[in-house]
Order: C-alpha cells, then sequence, then structure tokens
C-alpha cells in the first residue's frame, strides 16, 4: 500500500487536462427511489399544510442520482442496489439505461414496492425530504459484496451512499478499502452504526467522507467545521470534503491542511440532489485519476450548476458542459 493516499492532493500530479472527458470506472453502492415533487412559497411548519400549484416525478435516489452524475460526467458506472417489481422500478431503471449506468446488480424484487421520496420545494430552492425505503431497505450484504469483488478489478472509485442498510454500507465500505481501491462515503443519512466504519483497520485507511454541514456535526458534534473536519480526517487517515452548500466546500486532509472552495455563482430553482451531484462527479474525476483539490473543485462547480433547473437530475451537468464552467 502506497504511504501516501493516491487522492492527496497536494502530493498528486493530474492536472485540469482532459476535465471535459473523464474515464474510469465507478461503482456506486446505494438507493434506487422515484421523487415526488411538490413546489410551495414556503416550507411547512410543524403540524401544518401547505399548498403548492405544481407536482412532479422524478427519478431519484441518492445512489441513482450519484451513479447519473458520474455517468454524465463521463465514468463507466455501475449501480448496486435494488427495486421493486412494479412500474415504478421499471421506470426507475429504463432512466438509469437512458443515462448509460450499468444497473445489472440492481436486485428487482417481487414483494417490496420501489422506494419513493417526497420532497417539498420552496420559492428559494431549499427542500424537506421524507424517504419510503421501500426495497432500498432490502439491499443485501452478500449480493453487494458479490458485486463489488467482480467489479473492483476495473473500478478506479466506489461510492456508497447509506439510504440502503446499515450492513450493505458496511460491506461496500469494507471490500473497497481492503483492497485499496479509492472509497467515498457519503454518510446521507448518518445511521446509527456508521461511525464504527469509520475507524480504519490496521493497513487499511479509512473512507474518504463526504459530509454536509448538518452530517458532519451528526458525526462529532457542533464546532467550526474545519476544526471538526480536520479532527474526522486524523481519526479515519483519509481526508474528508464537506459540502457547505451557498458556502462552497471544504477539503481537509489527514494532517489537517484544508482548503476552502468558494461556491460557484448559479440560479438557484432547486436544491435536491445538489449533494448527489457533487459525490457523483468527485467520484468520477477520482476515478479518471484526478488529484483531490481538482476532483472537488469540478464536483463543487457541477453542484452549483445542478440547483439551476428542478428535480435531482434535470440539471447535472455533462463533461462538455462541467468543463465549459471550469475554463470561464
Amino acid at each position: 500500500m502506497p504511504a501516501v493516499p493516491p487522492w492527496r492532493w497536494h502530493e498528486g500530479v493530474a492536472g485540469r487536462q482532459g476535465v471535459s472527458r473523464v474515464s474510469g470506472g465507478v461503482v456506486v453502492v446505494g438507493a434506487v427511489n422515484v421523487d415526488l415533487v411538490v413546489t410551495v412559497d414556503r416550507l411547512p411548519t410543524a403540524g401544518e399544510t401547505v399548498i403548492g400549484p405544481r407536482v412532479s416525478r422524478h427519478g431519484g435516489g441518492k445512489g441513482a442520482n450519484a451513479a447519473v452524475a458520474a455517468a454524465r460526467a463521463g465514468a463507466d458506472v455501475m449501480l448496486v442496489g435494488a427495486v421493486g417489481d412494479d412500474d415504478t422500478g421499471r421506470g426507475a431503471l429504463d432512466e438509469l439505461h437512458a443515462e448509460g449506468v450499468d444497473f445489472a446488480a440492481v436486485a428487482v424484487l417481487g414483494d417490496v414496492p420501489t422506494g419513493v421520496a417526497l420532497i417539498v420545494v420552496d420559492t428559494r430552492g431549499e427542500n424537506q425530504i421524507a424517504v419510503g425505503l421501500g426495497a432500498n431497505g432490502r439491499v443485501d450484504r452478500d449480493r453487494v459484496r458479490a458485486a463489488l469483488l467482480d467489479a473492483l478489478p476495473g473500478a478506479g472509485c466506489v461510492l456508497v451512499s447509506s439510504e440502503v442498510p446499515i450492513e450493505a454500507v458496511a460491506v461496500a465500505v469494507e471490500t473497497a478499502v481492503a483492497v485499496d481501491v479509492a472509497c467515498i462515503l457519503n454518510p446521507a443519512p448518518v445511521l446509527p452504526g456508521l461511525a464504527g466504519l469509520l475507524v480504519p483497520r490496521p493497513g487499511c485507511r479509512g473512507p474518504l467522507l463526504t459530509p454536509n454541514a448538518g452530517e458532519l456535526a451528526a458525526l462529532v458534534g457542533e464546532g467550526p467545521s474545519g476544526v471538526r473536519a480536520a479532527g474526522l480526517a486524523a481519526r479515519t487517515g483519509a481526508p474528508v470534503v464537506v459540502t457547505l452548500g451557498g458556502e462552497g466546500a471544504l477539503v481537509v486532509e489527514p494532517d489537517g491542511w484544508l482548503e476552502h472552495l468558494p461556491p460557484y455563482p448559479t440560479t438557484v430553482c432547486d436544491t435536491t440532489g445538489a449533494g448527489d451531484t457533487f459525490n457523483g462527479v468527485l467520484a468520477a474525476h477520482l476515478a479518471a485519476g484526478a488529484d483531490l483539490l481538482d476532483a472537488a473543485q469540478a464536483a463543487n462547480v457541477a453542484a452549483a450548476l445542478s440547483v439551476a433547473r428542478p428535480g435531482a437530475r434535470s440539471g447535472m451537468p455533462t463533461a462538455a458542459a462541467l468543463a465549459a464552467a471550469l475554463s470561464a
């Protein structure tokens, strides 16, 4: 195992050449949902009913969204997950096929429905989300392990989101880090037992974590984001990238080195899926051999572009659109 993690940006050699077209295999382990979105003037408070003029349906799930973002960024992507044997599940798989995502490792289950996310979005683009796991709650650790062992020889990065059972999350992280493949763990939500995955086993580093500010607080408590992220990175022996919404992102190395990526100017329509876009593009660029700072910068810009259109995926940029934004 190399003494320095391959994503250590300030000792990396990759630059921005070729950012408009990336390559490299990404395996995503995570949820597949359908998103039902209601647009309102303001978000409801507890016990309040708010009426909106529009309801729309979009493909969703953190795993599926990130897989689409990585595919649009130019990566070869395989998704590991589960859907129900219903019209919703078949529609979700059709959408993934249209995006070029390999879904051979997505189980189709006959006794449970496809997952659903109920999303309320206000005029500022802020949202509230409740998720019914459905088939996502049945993502099986043995299936995840088998899929990863089959795919890892050709993969440059494994991205794991935590909308699936903790047992599946654990085996995905453990399988990736055991063979020294870059592993991103997006702790959204912060599941019970997740903290145990952050302590590296002897001879292995922990996964690269990508919490938002709220998830970082759930993992390590309140306090300045930079200080908390630095402590988390030192504990896991791997970088931490904190997404800060309209304030950009924070990249922290295990030795305490820190870089703030400022927000990319954008018009906010809907923030749903911005974090998924960030993670998918980050994984795509790391898989292609980019150093962490360049990969995080591309992800930061891609996330900003994604919020300019409604729905989790409609604003996700293509590789060409992202390259144009980065060059500007």
